[in-house]
């Protein structure tokens, strides 16, 4: 059985929701394998007081832990939002093969908005990179944490 990539976004964004119920920007991202559902992770970075504690970091290290391997060899992430530069370093560092995400983020993009880490041709590794999902639905869970938080 195909599973098709708005199924995972679709978890991504049940990901995202759960960080806007925590009061944290709401971004989530699941990694997947051969279809099967390795590591989810949504922003956590106020609850863990960690600015690293993104929804992409915590589903490539809870993906990775399932794996017992530093690597995503063929590994697919999903998020619901452009990733920024660390967060798309970590993915060139895991050396996962493909990124979809719903929404660019001009102001922090490290996949293509800002700049391009995961397509670099200096880096030892690079991405697939698509957009999948809709970008709207990424934009109103974004303005609707912001909004509260004014």
């Amino acid at each position: 059985m195909i599973i098709q990539p708005g199924y995972w976004m679709s978890l991504a964004f049940n990901e995202a929701r759960l960080a806007l119920e925590e009061d944290e920007t709401p971004v989530g991202a699941v990694v997947v394998k051969e279809g099967v559902l390795l590591g989810r992770g949504h922003n956590r970075t106020k609850r863990l007081a960690d600015p690293t504690a993104h929804a992409e970091i915590l589903a490539i290290t809870a993906a990775c832990q399932k794996l017992n391997s530093d690597r995503l060899d063929e590994c697919e992430l999903y998020v619901t939002l452009e990733p920024c530069p660390m967060c798309g370093t970590a993915l060139v560092l895991s050396r996962a093969a493909r990124l979809f995400y719903a929404a660019d983020d001009p102001r922090m993009g490290g996949c293509g908005s800002l700049i391009d880490i995961v397509r670099d041709p200096r880096m030892p590794h690079r991405l697939e990179v698509y957009r999948v999902g809709d970008p709207a639905e990424s934009q109103l869970l974004l303005s609707q944490f912001f909004k509260s938080r004014r």
